[in-house]
């Protein structure tokens, strides 16, 4: 009675009715959190097989190439990374080549392997040694119509060049070797560098290192609150990564610039996606360390080519 008086009854309903709508929400709240953290575990679980399954596909096509080796002989001669002078060295070898009209073909090897044409060029000179030029792909191949030479290399620039017949190999030094002004960006998760080129000389250096949190191994709501925060740290990263980049094309010495793209595969293809970027090429590699020295590794890593005897 003396409550409804003072008119403190009302209020008391209200504060019931708020206090469950209160215990209705952190009802709601802890059950999103549970279903985000049980998301986020799967995810992780999820990735973790996937990485098992990846290896284990690896091993077994290691096991398969080595087996089908032994069935049918089929194995590359030599095989070589080649780099600075060596590399020179042997681009000169195969300039100096010299056969009569027609007799020496030069070919680009896309991802898809061999053309149909190319094929029947090359199969009365390699015989079953063709199917080493498909898995060398994406790749040149430099091979006589006697069977004297025959070689594959995957230079940093791998031309869509087709099938050449001349007196000597096609090669262009500018598809295995730093010529001219250029520029080579390296590009990871937490880090970015970049280095303006005249021929194997570096002129201009720029980079960062961006704050990206590492790895977590705690599971439940906190991982999952760990894993938002780390994917909003790469992205802010890499729209810094992004700007850089902008603002070097933007300079008027770079516009006609060949610019080079290297790093951690996925960040470099979502990067150039996501941007209005048109590097000349492309190229993962395993460059650790603090800027100025990964940048080092990676233009080393980038301007080297594989060569294969077949």
């Amino acid at each position: 009675m003396l409550d409804e008086l003072l008119g403190r009854a009302s209020l008391k309903d209200r504060i019931d009715e708020l206090e469950e709508e209160n215990e209705r929400l952190r009802s709601r709240y802890e059950a999103e959190s549970d279903r985000r953290a049980e998301a986020a575990t799967a995810r992780q679980d999820a990735e973790e097989r996937v990485n098992r399954l990846e290896d284990r596909i690896a091993q077994l096509e290691g096991e398969l190439e080595r087996t089908s080796e032994d069935e049918t002989g089929l194995s590359v001669r030599h095989r070589h990374q080649l780099r600075g002078g060596r590399l020179e060295a042997v681009l000169d070898r195969l300039e100096s080549f010299r056969t009569g009209a027609e007799g020496a073909l030069t070919v680009g090897v896309s991802d898809g392997g061999l053309s149909d044409p190319v094929r029947a060029d090359l199969e009365p000179v390699l015989g079953d040694r063709v199917a080493l030029v498909d898995d060398a792909a994406p790749c040149l191949c430099c091979v006589d119509d006697e069977g004297l030479l025959a070689v594959t290399l995957d230079p940093p620039l791998v031309p869509d060049r087709e099938a050449t017949w001349r007196d000597r190999f096609a090669l262009e030094r500018e598809w295995f070797l730093p010529t001219g002004r250029h520029a080579v960006a390296l590009i990871r998760t937490d880090l970015f560098a970049l280095g303006t080129y005249e021929g194997d000389e570096r002129v201009d250096y720029r980079g960062f290192e961006s704050d990206v949190k590492g790895s977590h191994s705690k599971g439940g709501f906190s991982q999952a609150r760990f894993e938002r925060i780390r994917d909003g740290q790469i992205d802010d990263h890499l729209e810094r990564c992004r700007d850089a980049l902008a603002a070097y094309e933007r300079g008027g010495e770079n516009a006609d610039v060949a610019l080079f793209l290297a790093g951690q595969r996925g960040v470099v293809d979502a990067l150039v996606d996501e941007s209005a970027l048109e590097p000349a090429a492309t190229a993962a590699v395993d460059a650790t360390g603090d800027p100025e020295p990964a940048l080092e590794d990676a233009v080393r890593s980038f301007w080297t080519t594989e060569l294969r005897v077949l």
